[in-house]
């Protein structure tokens, strides 16, 4: 049961990983097409920006999680290349415990009310009246699941994985 809890969570996580990860792309290509929408054509260059900003948003949001399951995220490797596999697990469980899963909940618990509101009313970019804000801060609650999703799949994992 727990082993397919956990291939479960990390089908999903994987899937998100992989539907959001195109999003490099159009992020690089609206912030090029911004210079001649704004000085060639005259007009567009905000929207491209807005787009470009959610994109982005949603992009980072979910390479946080994408990074550390790869092993390239931020990781003290000075001393802990030297450790067992068995015990970078244990210090990945006691990480996802101690840090992970108490952060998220606390971002959850404090953010709800802004972010529901926002999303109810389809907040609108502020500067510009462009819809689609509150997809940027909708991104932090996609960041905060996806890290507790990969979180409770480490910590329920019976056997010691580096990366995924």
């Amino acid at each position: 049961m727990i082993d397919t809890i956990v291939a479960w969570l990390d089908r999903a996580v994987a899937g998100v990983i992989a539907l959001t990860s195109w999003l490099a792309l159009p992020v690089v290509l609206l912030l090029f097409l911004q210079w001649p929408l704004r000085d060639l054509i005259h007009g567009y260059s905000r929207q491209a920006n807005d787009l470009g900003q959610i994109f982005f948003a949603l992009f980072v949001a979910v390479s946080v999680t994408a990074a550390t399951r790869a092993g390239t995220h931020l990781a003290a490797d000075t001393l802990a290349h030297r450790y067992s596999d068995q015990t970078r697990g244990r210090l990945r469980k006691i990480g996802a415990v101690v840090g992970l899963v108490p952060w998220a909940l606390v971002i959850l618990e404090t953010s709800h009310g802004t972010i529901w509101q926002s999303l109810t009313g389809l907040e609108a970019f502020p500067d510009t009246g462009n819809p689609g804000y509150f997809l940027i801060k909708f991104a932090l609650w996609l960041m905060t699941g996806i890290v507790l999703m990969q979180a409770v799949a480490d910590i329920l994992r019976r056997r010691p994985v580096e990366t995924l």
